[in-house]
Parts: C-alpha cells; structure tokens; sequence
C-alpha cells in the first residue's frame, strides 16, 4: 500500500520551548506530508509501490533510473522523518543500560556523543541530518546530505537530527548550533535504546 503520513505520538506543542508548535505543524503537516505524497507519485505503477521504505531505499540502485532521484529524495524524507518523530519526546532525560554502556565505550560518555553529533551537523552544509547509526558492528556517527538515509549504505539509524532549515527557523533563525545544543533536550531515549537492541540482535 502507498506511504502514509504517520500520526506524531505527542501533541505539537509537547516539545516547547525547544521546538514551538508551529513549527512542528509545517514540518510535519507540510514538510512530510509532501515526502510521502511525492514518493507515493514516483513509485505509483512500479513493483515497488508496495513495498516498505526500508525496502524502497536499500534497492535504490536497481530502481529505474528516471525515479531514482526523486524516490531517495521523498522516500529518504519520510523514512528520516518518521524516525525523528519517534526518537524525540517531552520526557527528555539520558540513555541507561546496554545503550548507555555502549555510548561510553564508543565514545566516552553522553556528552561526548552529543559533541560529535552536533558537530557533524554543524559542519554539514547546507540541509541534512546528522546520525548515531548501528554500523553492524559498533555505534557510529556521521551527517549525510538532504534527505539521504543511513539505511542507503545497510546502517541502522539510531537517532538522527534532522537540520534543514524548516526544521528550527522559527526559533532559531541561521543558529544551528543553538538548535542543536537545544534539541538534546527531547530525546526519547527508550526509544533509541530500543532500536539499538533490535539493531544489534
């Protein structure tokens, strides 16, 4: 079946003041809403048009050259959206167990983990995301461009921010770095735990 805009688990306004309601209306009412319809449209008459997203990106290399672009783009969108829906919450709070374990031998602790990632995104130019992946080995981080998927190279995303400039311009104008220092503050851990399980088996 076609792609779906998925339901946010929490009210606009839950995530205030680090992202205001409005924002989260265009991002996802508009933003999101356009990815999955455009996807919907690039795919509509092949054989992948019901398959899932995960589907969709990890074969973009064999998907027919003329809809090859606008599927990595709008399909990349609405896997990296519906990921960052779920991975953030108003709770808020630090990563414990296997997860948290697995954080400081990687990298130190918490905090260095939020440096990495925030300076991935700070140094992305331009619109994209910044990630913690499960690499099948081990926990990384790295950015990638536009709406570009760590499932496109077999990674498994963890937690991504998302920083294009729809996602934090009302609040923030050009100050990245303050979105992202600001955006730590709604990260549903149990969520990125319960992915990093599932990832490493």
């Amino acid at each position: 079946m076609p792609f779906e805009l998925p339901a946010l688990p929490y009210d606009h306004a839950a995530l205030e003041p680090h992202i205001d309601a409005r924002t989260m209306e265009i991002h996802h009412g508009k933003h999101h809403q356009a990815y999955v319809d455009n996807a919907n449209k690039a795919l509509d008459g092949t054989e992948w048009a019901d398959r899932s997203v995960e589907d969709v990106l990890a074969s973009l290399d064999i998907l027919p050259e003329d809809i090859r672009t606008a599927v990595r783009n709008n399909a990349g969108g609405h896997a990296n959206h519906s990921l960052f829906w779920q991975i953030m919450g108003p709770d808020g709070g630090s990563p414990e167990g296997a997860l948290a374990d697995a954080i400081a031998d990687t990298f130190g602790g918490v905090d260095q983990l939020k440096e990495q990632v925030n300076d991935a995104g700070v140094k992305r130019f331009g619109s994209g995301w910044a990630w913690l992946v499960w690499d099948g080995t081990g926990l990384a981080v790295y950015s990638t461009p536009n709406q570009d998927s760590p499932i496109m190279t077999s990674d498994t995303p963890l937690l991504g921010i998302d920083v294009w400039e729809h996602a934090y311009y009302l609040n923030y104008q050009n100050r990245r770095p303050d979105y992202l220092a600001a955006w730590w503050n709604v990260v549903n851990w149990p969520e990125v735990a319960r992915r990093f399980d599932g990832a490493r088996g």
